[in-house]
């Protein structure tokens, strides 16, 4: 299964932005359909983005809708969540996740197979 690496999380205030990269191994990135989880303390984690293994179809969360964004470069065999007008609720861990790209859509939250160990966002007030 692919490897994955996330970086970019830290401690940011409210209105504040970060980026989250996650590099991923093999030569065959472009098959995998990628997304971002988070799990904040106490909850389960979600899914609050996903995209397509070409990049052509995003998902996004309604939670983060029109303050996140997913893209990714399959050329760096990279993925990326811009994180934009962070809120206090968006402390958590955020995890980068692979799954099969059958065909170039997004896919279910079910159906990831692989993911990092989490990169740790905190935002203040």
């Amino acid at each position: 299964q692919v490897q994955l690496v996330e970086s970019g999380g830290g401690l940011v205030q409210a209105g504040g932005s970060l980026r989250l990269s996650c590099a991923a191994s093999g030569r065959i990135f472009s098959t995998y359909a990628m997304g971002w989880f988070r799990q904040a303390s106490g909850k389960a984690r979600e899914l609050v983005a996903a995209i397509s293994r070409s990049g052509g179809s995003t998902n996004v969360d309604d939670s983060v809708k029109g303050r996140f964004a997913i893209s990714r470069d399959n050329a760096k065999n990279m993925v990326y969540l811009q994180m934009n007008s962070l809120k206090p609720e968006d402390t958590a861990v955020y995890y980068c996740a692979a799954g099969p790209g059958y065909t170039d859509t997004y896919i279910s939250r079910y159906d990831y197979t692989s993911w990092g160990q989490g990169t740790q966002v905190t935002v203040f007030s």
